[in-house]
């Protein structure tokens, strides 16, 4: 619940003013392995009169689904088993109601199907990668590349699996500003494929990303041995992966 809490404080803030709540982004991972936590967005906090999750989101229309979008994305990078209350899945805008049914009828509108089809594409990935579940609940599943990019409200990690060198590489930008030739540490050499970035046009974004993916270089950074150079979307998240062939440029 506090994760709950200090995450959607920080996601209803306009972005401009998220550099001064930092700490709300990074504090759950000072007790993140004291329990093994489950992250809610639980019915208590899309009824009652506090506004379904997609109303909480500041901004226009497409602010508030790349809002949503950037926070589901990092919900699912974060150590701990996922709770996702009905409705939110397809944005809905209205509170919870246990007299009335979900607002299936949204989904006659792009934005709606396509948050749903997101949410689909998250639980894919979830599944597909065991980085991202083996070892929620240990310091070994989860390492930090950067966390202190308080003036942009970048930060980027890593999970990893009970395998080590099986992990994926998350990178989240929660303003509206794309952060082109970001460079960020990466503790391997060769190939970061793109596995899932939220910012795709398939899911309501702005299609800004990094194509196929990126080669890394030879250049220490924020404390890894070698980094690479890529784009952040807009109130997005990625996620990458090493690959251990980089694809023919044929």
């Amino acid at each position: 619940m506090g994760w709950m809490h200090d995450m959607l404080e920080y996601m209803e803030k306009e972005p401009v003013h998220r550099r001064y709540h930092h700490n709300n982004l990074t504090f759950s991972l000072l007790y993140a392995f004291t329990e093994n936590f489950v992250l809610p967005f639980s019915h208590d906090e899309v009824a009652h009169g506090k506004g379904a999750m997609l109303s909480k989101m500041p901004g226009d229309t497409w602010q508030k689904f790349a809002n949503l979008r950037a926070l589901y994305g990092y919900m699912y990078a974060h150590p701990g088993k996922k709770l996702l209350f009905m409705g939110g899945e397809i944005g809905q805008w209205s509170e919870w109601n246990y007299d009335w049914q979900l607002d299936w009828a949204l989904l006659v509108y792009d934005d709606h199907r396509k948050i749903q089809a997101y949410v689909k594409a998250l639980n894919k990935l979830y599944i597909e990668e065991p980085a991202l579940y083996e070892v929620d609940f240990s310091w070994e599943g989860f390492q930090w590349i950067d966390f202190h990019d308080v003036d942009q409200s970048v930060v980027s990690f890593i999970r990893r699996a009970s395998d080590p060198s099986d992990f994926v590489l998350t990178v989240a930008n929660f303003t509206p500003v794309p952060r082109e030739g970001y460079r960020v540490g990466v503790p391997a050499a060769g190939f970061y494929r793109e596995l899932l970035n939220s910012d795709a046009a398939s899911f309501g974004g702005g299609n800004l990303g990094n194509a196929a993916g990126l080669t890394s270089e030879p250049t220490p950074w924020q404390g890894q041995q070698h980094s690479i150079v890529l784009t952040a979307p807009p109130l997005a998240v990625v996620f990458l992966k090493p690959d251990k062939e980089a694809p023919s440029s044929a």
